[in-house]
């Protein structure tokens, strides 16, 4: 029976495949200006429309991706991490079950302030005491290490549903978190973050981050590196375990908290919305995504290997 609705669903695409004829884009916020520029690009080239994309954060994303087949469905979702087992899951049980990955290239996560303020070095165990629930909960910095600001701890973080979230918890609560506390109580119980203040979350546009930091030089904000990279006038990135972010420390692995981009191709939606194929190539091909590629200069870090960065989703 489920086959049969799925057949009448593609059959009902094809029929009304003129009812949207440009790309529906959804997902990560830190993607978004990558697929943006591709998507301008692609558009002007007169032989596809540009597609729509809209930033509404990984988790987001996949949902809107998930929920079906069909010119009301996105084509293809960003993400800053990988698709869960459960957003897999979701896309199966609702018709969604021929998905290619494809990963872009690399983003490490800033940790940042104004430009006005000093420069420190953090630790991962100094912002997981500074932002975890569980923690010692400070209220200084200098509380927690008398190197650090000798002001009140403010942190502007993404939304839960973020993929730039995701990727901290994984990269930096969990790897700050004590051992004890992580054996008793679980990873998700190093995750969770404080509610009496000092971590403030804010919405899924990074940008919205960087104003907050230049109006509130005690400030500290977490958001990727293309991000930061186009607006050092106004703040600046910190040590992480000693290592200043950059392009070279993110491709070599050196930064501590540095991750993968994606996107996710709805398979059933090619031949139908057109140029799904065109847009892929474009993105993936050298002139944008190499080393020398135009994304480059908007602070993507190209993989060292791109080759291996189309894969199907199982």
């Amino acid at each position: 029976m489920r086959l049969v609705l799925i057949a009448l669903i593609m059959s009902l695409m094809t029929i009304t495949s003129y009812a949207r004829d440009q790309i529906n884009i959804v997902g990560s916020s830190t993607v978004y200006p990558f697929s943006t520029v591709v998507a301008e690009r692609f558009g002007k080239s007169g032989k596809f429309k540009t597609p729509v994309i809209e930033s509404t954060g990984t988790g987001g994303g996949m949902k809107l991706f998930c929920a079906g087949i069909g010119v009301n469905t996105p084509d293809m979702s960003n993400a800053s991490r990988k698709i869960k087992s459960k957003e897999i899951k979701l896309c199966k049980d609702n018709g969604v079950t021929d998905i290619t990955q494809v990963m872009v290239g690399l983003d490490g996560i800033a940790f940042t302030s104004s430009v006005k303020g000093k420069e420190y070095n953090f630790t991962k165990k100094h912002l997981w005491e500074a932002m975890a629930d569980l923690g010692p909960k400070p209220t200084k910095w200098s509380d927690i290490d008398p190197s650090l600001p000798d002001y009140k701890i403010a942190i502007l973080t993404p939304p839960a549903t973020s993929g730039t979230r995701d990727a901290w918890n994984s990269l930096v609560m969990k790897k700050g978190c004590p051992e004890s506390i992580l054996k008793e109580k679980g990873k998700k119980a190093c995750y969770m973050l404080r509610e009496d203040g000092p971590v403030i979350e804010v919405g899924e546009n990074d940008t919205l981050i960087i104003n907050k930091l230049v109006g509130e030089p005690s400030y500290f904000g977490i958001f990727g590196f293309s991000y930061y990279d186009n607006s050092k006038d106004k703040v600046q990135a910190h040590k992480i375990e000693g290592v200043e972010i950059s392009l070279k420390a993110i491709q070599d692995g050196s930064y501590p908290i540095s991750r993968p981009l994606f996107f996710y191709v709805k398979n059933q939606h090619i031949g139908v919305i057109p140029g799904i194929e065109e847009y892929v190539k474009e993105f993936t091909s050298k002139r944008a995504s190499g080393s020398r590629g135009y994304l480059r200069d908007l602070g993507l870090v190209p993989l060292a290997n791109p080759k291996e960065s189309i894969s199907k989703v199982e």
